[in-house]
């Protein structure tokens, strides 16, 4: 069992890695939460098919709340549902909430615990590899349908369990998104970690527990170094959206779900990248990435019927977007990211091209 701490100005905690998490979380419940109340939990549907009868035999007092699969779960009425299903079983402050699922459940059921009574404790319990950098770091949300994620607060899980069982079940597609924000993590920190993952990851549908595990800690080590420092994204955190900006541009314009977010993030790093040779003069190998991607079954091609105009309008959307002027996280080397204003004509004439 691999584990490792998150320091944060706010709150330091536990992150586990391995086969047989959820037993941790057994033991770290009764000795850090001996006087709980009630211990909600938030799922989605494919997950409580799969994995929602061995979560309550560990656990039988759990209370779940089933919510849709995906990106379904991050929008108002379902947020409005759990927060009704949790005042309809009567929880109170001294009880807590636990997140098992990929990215959408932990944002969604994060968010939940946020503003539950000005804020209940939460666990985090991924069963996603692109969990892995959304569990981590206390960015919890829910999307609006002008923007991903704009609806939010910043809300530290008491601990994070991320039991490779689950992980067993996930499609090609799933590994895919999650493996993307992998991917990144290498190349806005760590070019060796990124030399790596191309060197051993020949394909998604193959990896060992052992790739898996070391992979995920990795990218966890990594995520910390940023959260660590800027809690609140007011500065080098905002690295860690490397390829999102069109990303989630590209994911709005597609519709919630049409596309898998690692699937958009990967076109977002391609142009980010290909910005940066431009601007930067960037040293990167960036036929072999796209023939590695290709490989591992990415798309590296826009969608032909997404048009520049939209997108950018998409991407004044963005958090980092300040008075309209769209901001993009570029390299000047591998593990050296920058955050740069680039302007509307330049971005659609490099849209148009790309």
């Amino acid at each position: 069992m691999n584990v490792r701490s998150i320091d944060t100005p706010s709150k330091k905690y536990p992150v586990y890695v391995g086969e047989g998490a959820i037993y941790e979380l057994k033991v770290f419940l009764s000795e850090n939460f001996p006087s709980v109340t009630n211990i909600m939990l938030v799922t989605d549907e494919t997950v409580a098919s799969l994995y929602l009868a061995t979560i309550q035999a560990v656990f039988p007092r759990i209370k779940p709340c089933i919510v849709p699969s995906g990106e379904k779960a991050k929008t108002f009425d379902v947020y409005y549902e759990c927060l009704s299903f949790a005042l309809q079983n009567k929880l109170d402050r001294k009880s807590l909430l636990i997140a098992f699922g990929g990215g959408a459940v932990g944002d969604l059921g994060g968010f939940v615990a946020a503003t539950y009574m000005r804020g209940i404790p939460f666990i985090q319990v991924p069963t996603t590899i692109l969990a892995h950098d959304s569990a981590v770091g206390g960015k919890v949300a829910i999307n609006h349908p002008l923007g991903k994620n704009m609806i939010g607060a910043f809300h530290q899980p008491e601990a994070v369990f991320y039991d490779l069982s689950f992980l067993s079940s996930l499609p090609i597609h799933e590994r895919r998104s999650g493996f993307a924000e992998v991917i990144k993590h290498g190349l806005i920190h760590d070019y060796s970690f990124y030399k790596w993952l191309k060197n051993h990851i020949h394909s998604l549908d193959k990896l060992t527990n052992e790739q898996i595990s070391y992979f995920l800690t990795k990218g966890i080590e990594i995520k910390n170094k940023f959260v660590s420092e800027d809690e609140k994204e007011n500065g080098v955190r905002a690295y860690l959206n490397f390829g999102h900006t069109l990303g989630h541009a590209i994911e709005a314009e597609m519709g919630y779900g049409k596309w898998t977010h690692g699937e958009a993030v990967i076109i977002g790093i391609l142009f980010a990248l290909k910005l940066s040779q431009k601007k930067y003069g960037l040293s990167f190998e960036m036929d072999e990435f796209q023939d590695w991607l290709a490989f591992l079954g990415y798309e590296t091609k826009m969608p032909q019927h997404l048009t520049a105009n939209h997108l950018l309008e998409r991407m004044k959307q963005d958090k980092k977007t300040i008075s309209q002027k769209v901001n993009f996280v570029l390299l000047e080397e591998i593990g050296h990211p920058v955050l740069v204003e680039i302007s509307d004509d330049e971005l659609l004439q490099e849209l148009c091209v790309f």
